[in-house]
């Protein structure tokens, strides 16, 4: 049987922009990326997590980039052109977005944030990211999602 589609699953098919669906079991657990690539047998650099961070003018931002990355902090402020930025704590995730840790999708949220996508998507076809739930992914190409969600790209990343 085939799972219930996700909300963003929806917004995309809505708006006519072309993805391809991915489940993985999350039964054992591992549900970070770097598992979550494995699994679903795509490379690690072209599967994204979704981050979201508040600037130091309260604001709320969304940041897309490689798993296998972390976000620098300063590199992500600067293309939101604020002082500063920091991650939300996972507690105000679900108010915020909409979604839980784990399954958090920049496609669907509750309100559209500014977001910027780490600008190695550019390299890539096709990324892939949440449909919004633990166990469900959507691959897509960088310019879908832009139309999708109205992101910017720049380089807001550092290797771990």
């Amino acid at each position: 049987m085939a799972n219930a589609k996700t909300n963003a699953q929806r917004i995309l098919e809505k708006a006519k922009i072309p993805y391809k669906a991915h489940s993985y079991s999350a039964d054992d657990g591992k549900i970070d990326g770097v598992s979550t690539a494995a699994k679903i047998g795509v490379p690690v650099e072209r599967v994204f997590k979704t981050l979201v961070a508040r600037g130091a003018s309260k604001g709320i931002y969304v940041f897309v980039i490689p798993v296998a990355e972390e976000l620098d902090l300063k590199a992500a402020a600067r293309a939101v052109k604020e002082k500063s930025v920091e991650m939300v704590q996972v507690k105000e995730l679900l108010g915020l977005t909409g979604y839980i840790r784990g399954g958090c999708s920049p496609v669907g949220m509750k309100k559209r944030y500014p977001t910027v996508v780490a600008e190695s998507a550019l390299e890539h076809s096709a990324i892939v990211l949440s449909a919004g739930k633990i166990g469900e992914q959507i691959e897509l190409s960088p310019e879908s999602l832009k139309q999708a969600v109205g992101c910017e790209f720049a380089d807001i990343t550092h290797k771990v």
